[in-house]
């Protein structure tokens, strides 16, 4: 079947499981994750993979192993599309997201040395004055407390340069448009006046990509 949005029971399941993370609650309300929940985000990242590349819907389970809440489940669907891109259903709303997470050492060397550069440099800098402009914020993960060694401590950009990972991230509060079809398009509303704004944050990444970079973490 083709996208349609999620209706309000999705959203009504994660205020339920807020309140119960149980997994009594989880048996009796699994029918509604699977139908209301988990379907949707199938088939949209479906439509989207021809775009932008295979797609993987995250488990619902939390790994408690290393953490002091031992809720079992996680109060929202995560997912990625191709290598950098991220969507996330909860009861706030719908999230969006491009960009890597973590960066491998080839993969940083390179995106560190393009940004030291002018020309791509100031590339870089205009993206993400654009898109955040578009109410999309820009992260930096895994930054350094000094500058990486190699670079000055007053490099113009030094603040880029210290990042591990870079992503652009805009959340979404609950409308009427998620219970329809248009919420399968996210370029129509991450930046309404963009015909390609997921591409844009897409493909701004693209000269500093590497295969073994890792995009966003693997248990959301």
């Amino acid at each position: 079947m083709a996208f349609s949005g999620w209706p309000e029971e999705a959203l009504d399941f994660y205020d339920g499981l807020a309140v119960d993370n149980t997994k009594s609650y989880w048996t009796e309300h699994k029918a509604v994750y699977e139908d209301k929940i988990l379907r949707p985000m199938t088939e949209l990242t479906e439509e989207l993979a021809a775009e932008f590349g295979e797609p993987k819907i995250f488990r619902p389970y939390r790994d408690v192993r290393f953490s002091a809440d031992k809720t079992p489940y996680k109060t929202h669907i995560g997912a990625t599309v191709g290598h950098s891109g991220y969507l996330q259903l909860s009861a706030e709303g719908l999230g969006a997201g491009a960009g890597m997470w973590q960066m491998g050492p080839d993969h940083l060397a390179r995106y560190r040395g393009a940004v030291a550069e002018d020309g791509p440099g100031h590339k870089l800098e205009e993206i993400i004055a654009a898109i955040e402009q578009a109410d999309v914020t820009v992260h930096g993960h895994g930054v350094l407390k000094s500058a990486p060694r190699g670079y000055p401590v007053d490099h113009p950009r030094i603040d880029l340069l210290r990042f591990k990972g870079l992503t652009a991230w805009r959340q979404w509060p609950v409308e009427r448009w998620l219970e329809t079809s248009a919420a399968k398009d996210p370029r129509h509303f991450i930046f309404p006046n963009d015909p390609a704004p997921l591409l844009l944050a897409h493909r701004s990444r693209r000269p500093v990509r590497a295969p073994a970079s890792k995009g966003w973490r693997g248990d959301r």
